[in-house]
């Protein structure tokens, strides 16, 4: 017998539950599926998001014949076997070819396609759980409308499960699925559909019966039949670095509670050497000389966390997440190196003025090494104004103070250094 997921399959973009950013009234692929006329598209999302469903129903709408591989196990003669039946008579209209996983296609894999997409003999829906955008050839790429799946929300799934629980009824299962286990499955499925149906299945053909001839599935059963939270984390994959990237900007936008739970997202997947690099990159890049203790700090709390390991590391890594996402910002520094790396990059650097370069070997004087250098720390303040930078470079500056406490000195300072000096 079938799976449940594919039993309870929808037939029409009405009843695909979620996605309503893509099958909602007037949505460009609601309007495509409803016109049969359907283009090169690639699916992007999740697993359990509905990228197949919809595809099957993109295929049914084509009218063209349909053929489904999945990238994971197919190979070269398997594309060969459908562009020979190209030429045969059930190819004169062409065909659809559903390719699942295409991420796993190497580019040569790929590239045997792209004659046939241009000329319309083959059109192509291919789905995948990675950025398309890192994993598909730019040619077929820049010839597809990409679509993105989002995980589906927990009331959406919901839905589903009703729908599933009154197939399991038709079919001659007494089932009694409460609404805290119907919640509890859709919360902890991970925005994943298909693992929420297959949990339901399982649960609905091991939970006993009970005196009133009824199946009743507990939230501990279906616990057990999920197999725990349905957490996505792939260290190697595209949602890693989302989860990443919103991890820094939380703590550069000062937001502490967001920084937590990105944090506990990545402690959740045990990447303990992810977090370490990000807090350390992130106390020089966004805190920076606001609050420069901020990095032997954060380098203090990472090295306890290291040490620990999981699950206690958390705690230091709280510690410093908060602490950073606190603190006052300034990406000062950052702006300095990336503004001279750019200029070393455009030739601008020049040669290093004579009064700076190397004087201690023979012949130097000669040279004219280091004849006019002036000495600062013989001079009141440690400080004596002469030409640092190349003179191709003089009156550049690339470091600019913060507006910050610790920076407003460094301002004050050296303004009152060199107001000194030049006055």
């Amino acid at each position: 017998m079938q799976p449940l997921a594919d039993r309870i399959r929808p037939t029409s973009p009405e009843d695909v539950v979620g996605q309503k950013h893509l099958l909602g009234e007037g949505k460009l692929l609601s309007s495509i599926l409803k016109s049969g006329k359907i283009p090169n598209m690639i699916f992007y999302g999740p697993s359990g998001t509905g990228k197949t469903t919809v595809a099957s129903i993109a295929a049914e709408r084509a009218g063209k014949k349909l053929y489904k591989l999945n990238a994971t196990h197919a190979s070269v003669s398997d594309i060969k076997a459908i562009i020979a039946d190209l030429d045969g008579f059930s190819g004169l209209g062409g065909v659809l070819l559903y390719l699942d996983e295409i991420q796993n296609f190497n580019k040569k894999q790929q590239q045997s396609l792209l004659e046939f997409i241009e000329d319309g003999r083959i059109t192509l829906i291919a789905s995948t759980t990675e950025n398309p955008y890192f994993y598909v050839y730019n040619a077929i790429l820049s010839r597809s409308t990409v679509f993105e799946f989002r995980p589906v929300s927990p009331s959406d799934i919901e839905v589903a499960l009703r729908r599933a629980a009154d197939i399991l009824r038709e079919e001659g299962l007494p089932l009694c699925l409460p609404d805290e286990t119907c919640t509890y499955l859709a919360e902890a499925s991970g925005g994943d559909v298909r693992k929420a149906i297959g949990a339901l299945e399982v649960s609905a053909t091991t939970a006993p019966m009970g005196k009133d001839k009824k199946i009743t599935v507990s939230v501990e059963t279906a616990r057990d039949a999920l197999g725990g939270k349905g957490f996505r984390f792939d260290r190697d994959g595209d949602s890693h670095y989302d989860v990443l990237s919103a991890f820094q900007k939380s703590i550069r936008g000062s937001d502490p509670d967001a920084a937590i739970h990105y944090l506990a997202r990545l402690v959740a997947g045990g990447d303990l050497l992810s977090i370490c690099r990000r807090l350390m990159v992130i106390s020089a890049e966004d805190i920076g000389l606001a609050y420069p203790q901020a990095v032997s700090i954060t380098k203090s709390c990472v090295d306890a966390a290291l040490q620990l390991g999981f699950p206690e590391a958390r705690i230091p890594l709280a510690e410093a997440v908060i602490l950073l996402a606190t603190a006052p910002k300034s990406n000062s520094a950052i702006s300095a190196i990336d503004d001279a790396l750019s200029d070393i990059e455009k030739g601008r650097y020049g040669e290093v003025p004579a009064h700076l370069r190397d004087a201690h070997y023979s012949g130097a004087e000669s040279l004219g090494r280091g004849l006019t250098y002036q000495y600062p720390h013989a001079f009141p303040n440690h400080y004596v104004k002469q030409q640092y930078l190349p003179d191709t470079l003089v009156g550049t500056a690339y470091y600019t103070p913060g507006e910050n406490k610790f920076e407003a000195a460094i301002k004050t300072y050296m303004e009152a250094l060199k107001g000194e000096k030049n006055g």
